[in-house]
């Protein structure tokens, strides 16, 4: 009687096949993109526009990161989980303080004639400033900016700030912009210690 031999399986259609579960990986896969800060750069100005006036140091907040990754704030350290309250605190100024920015009177939609604050943040990096701390820092100043918009959303439409701008009630977010508008400078990173 004959030996009957193992029926070989023909693999040259597996390659193809592999290939093409690759292809079709490949071009259906999204990556995540999530990452950065969503902001708008403010146009450039005109080369014959004049100098604008000097701001006076009561109105700037300034927020230093240096190259330990060392956060001072107006001069002093101060810890990350800090930073948020003294923003809001700044911005808002809610008790008048001297120290703290001034406010000019502004005629704002849904709120009448508002106070608003002159205030500017002013956010320096060093080189040596780790990404981690300066996403921090982005993120603090933004959050504070949030809340204050938030508050004043909830106490004068009863909804939150993120529920105006998903409902897309532009004129209510602008409102609400008007009397908190971020104003974050930042220059361009330097050495400003710690190397």
């Amino acid at each position: 009687m004959a030996k009957r031999e193992a029926p070989e399986i023909n693999a040259g259609s597996m390659a193809d096949i592999a290939f093409l579960l690759l292809v079709f990986f490949l071009v259906t896969t999204t990556m995540d993109s999530d990452m950065g800060m969503m902001r708008k750069l403010p146009p450039t100005l005109p080369p014959d526009m004049p100098k604008p006036p000097p701001i006076k140091d009561r109105n700037v907040f300034v927020v230093l990161a240096n190259a330990n990754d060392q956060l001072l704030v107006e001069g002093e350290l101060m810890d990350i989980s800090e930073l948020k309250e003294a923003a809001k605190e700044f911005i808002a100024n809610p008790l008048n303080k001297e120290e703290l920015p001034e406010k000019k009177q502004v005629e704002v939609k849904y709120f009448g004639n508002v106070m608003v604050s002159k205030q500017v943040i002013s956010l320096q990096n060093d080189n040596g400033t780790s990404y981690k701390l300066y996403l921090q820092v982005q993120n603090e100043l933004a959050a504070a900016y949030n809340e204050l918009r938030d508050d004043l959303a909830m106490r004068e439409f009863g909804v939150s700030y993120e529920s105006l701008v998903e409902d897309e009630e532009k004129d209510k977010v602008k409102a609400i912009k008007k009397v908190y508008p971020q104003r974050i400078s930042e220059a361009e990173p330097k050495n400003v210690g710690g190397n």
